[in-house]
């Protein structure tokens, strides 16, 4: 009987520590570049500019210029529910984004939520800059 116990106290600690597979937006090679002298990078030249960018990713990308001058990118995959891969709008101004699924918000400048239902955060890459040029890889 305790052997029982035990194995069904194994397999319930196991099942609640481990997290839902589609919990998490998946792993997907990026490597995007641009000159962000290219017009369609244009919004990226002021503080809080945002671009779209379809193609990368899981759901396309986010490239947003922060208050302090650097970049981020993020995926546009909804870090709510990733497996129903819903792609984020941004927000006007583009401060934020919003899955049109659930409704639930992001910050830009960090990639946190800002709005239920949603609890993690978007999925960030690595953004580098060389002679005007913005790289966007994991």
């Amino acid at each position: 009987m305790m052997r029982k116990l035990g194995i069904a106290a194994i397999l319930l600690i196991s099942c609640i520590s481990c997290g839902k597979v589609g919990d998490v937006v998946p792993n997907v090679s990026v490597d995007f570049s641009i000159s962000l002298l290219d017009p369609r990078m244009n919004a990226l030249h002021n503080t809080g500019g945002a671009v779209l960018i379809n193609g990368y990713g899981v759901a396309g990308l986010i490239i947003y210029r922060e208050a302090n001058g650097s970049y981020a990118a993020y995926d546009r995959c909804s870090a709510y529910l990733p497996a129903n891969k819903c792609a984020v709008t941004l927000d006007n101004p583009s401060y934020t984004c919003t899955d049109p699924c659930s409704g639930s918000k992001w910050s830009l400048e960090d990639g946190t939520p800002v709005k239920a239902p949603a609890i993690k955060s978007l999925k960030a890459y690595a953004v580098n800059i060389s002679n005007n040029q913005i790289f966007v890889e994991n």
